[in-house]
């Protein structure tokens, strides 16, 4: 999480300090519509700066990972640039439309307009021509990207049409970089804040054509087919095992992939719950958490076809600590078990302890569970929520005494790891000891 928070402030930070250079609205004598005019500029800088990084992101680029600290805190951050283009384009869209109401109200007084100045550069008069129709465009696609950034945010709406929704943000995207390109003050494209604009808004361009065009992952997709299928009613959890028809890069336990069944449906993240032995075959445990993956039991069928994009992500397990408590909340199990059987090949491991807490509990699947610790050398300490209670710290901290010589590694409900983080801070955990899987893609 530092990373990406770094990486949002340093962005916001550079275009505001930039703007404020090319701007000069620091020491300018108040004038309400001058006021106004700079503000537009820099709300609008603001709102396309965030929205061509956060599309530069969903392209899934791999080299970024490192730096982000893997494709789901890459996702988190997207999303957070995306909300942010979408207050600033909200505040502009405001400073456009209210100052002309108030003076239709009778609440401003409109400054008299000065007579226009022949432009005698031939690219700065074309613009000057096109400014109306930018303005248009402008407007229509903020309707539009407003409406499907809201449904993005609302939980309660499919995946199979957000999938489908989001894609067509690109093309708002494209129109709002023509209004920027038309509209931003001509003066700014002579200071630096003019060449990191092009820079983000040509990067952002390609990002979005590419989107529009089913490019983005297309160089680590693999086919494959549905060979084995495995469902565990208890618990609601359906294991899919997939054979490759193509050679496959290898993954560390703890990654992901986007997995496509059903075209229609479009890819879904799942974390590889095998780790890889060179055999061609990557399993996956998906819990029926929505209509989709509820679905897969009854739908899907040794033979299917099966579309795999990875491996992503950065929970890796990488410690130099002797000790290491892995906590996981349902169906965040999975990775842990990918990690598990990659530790039963190795004979020197640190010491783990493992708490997994479920509320629904399936005896068959908790017995595999122990099988895989037992063999990996992994103390498994298992909690069922309708009998034992809720896991916190204090129940780890009991069950593992020298806890602070160790780092914790968590994978599960959001609020469940931001309470078990905030906890073990108080105890002084150090927040870089304590990692956590944002898998949460929307």
């Amino acid at each position: 999480m530092k990373n990406i928070k770094l990486a949002y402030l340093l962005l916001i930070g550079v275009l505001t300090l930039l703007w404020l250079m090319a701007d000069g609205v620091i020491g300018a004598p108040y004038q309400f519509f001058a006021l106004r005019a700079s503000m537009m500029n820099y709300t609008g800088i603001i709102g396309i700066g965030a929205m061509s990084v956060g599309m530069i992101l969903s392209l899934r680029p791999a080299r970024l990972e490192p730096l982000l600290g893997g494709l789901d805190k890459g996702y988190r951050l997207h999303k957070w640039l995306g909300i942010t283009g979408l207050v600033f384009s909200i505040i502009h869209w405001l400073f456009a439309n209210a100052p002309k109401w108030a003076v239709g109200w009778g609440w401003l007084e409109r400054p008299a307009r000065k007579p226009p100045v022949e432009q005698q550069n031939v690219i700065l008069a074309f613009f000057d021509s096109q400014r109306h129709l930018a303005e248009s465009i402008g407007e229509w696609a903020f309707y539009g990207a407003l409406a499907l950034m809201v449904l993005a945010l609302v939980k309660w709406f499919p995946y199979r049409y957000f999938f489908k929704t989001h894609r067509i943000l690109a093309i708002a995207y494209l129109l709002l970089v023509a209004h920027a390109v038309v509209l931003m003050k001509f003066s700014y494209w002579g200071e630096p804040i003019g060449p990191l604009m092009v820079m983000l808004m040509a990067a952002g361009s390609v990002a979005a054509v590419r989107a529009l065009t089913r490019r983005i992952g297309q160089q680590r997709r693999i086919d494959g087919t549905v060979e084995a299928l495995d469902y565990h009613p208890d618990n609601h959890v359906l294991k899919v095992t997939v054979k490759l028809r193509s050679p496959w890069p290898g993954h560390r336990a703890g990654q992901f992939a986007f997995v496509t069944f059903d075209a229609a449906e479009g890819p879904h993240p799942f974390t590889i719950s095998s780790a890889w032995h060179g055999d061609g075959r990557l399993t996956f445990l998906i819990k029926g958490l929505g209509d989709y993956t509820r679905s897969l039991p009854a739908s899907l069928k040794v033979g299917d076809a099966a579309r795999i994009e990875g491996p992503y992500g950065r929970f890796e397990f990488d410690s130099d600590k002797p000790q290491q408590i892995w906590v996981a909340g349902g169906i965040g199990i999975t990775p842990f078990i990918a990690r598990m059987q990659a530790l039963a090949d190795k004979p020197d491991t640190p010491a783990v302890d493992l708490f997994y807490s479920t509320s629904t509990p399936d005896a068959r699947f908790i017995g595999k569970v122990r099988q895989i610790a037992e063999a990996a050398r992994v103390r498994l300490h298992v909690l069922v929520a309708g009998k034992e209670g809720r896991l916190d710290a204090e129940q780890i901290r009991r069950q593992v005494p020298d806890w602070k010589s160790g780092d914790i590694w968590f994978c599960g409900p959001a609020r469940f790891g931001q309470a078990l983080r905030r906890d073990f801070a108080a105890r002084g955990l150090p927040a870089e000891d304590f990692h956590q899987e944002l898998f949460d893609l929307r």
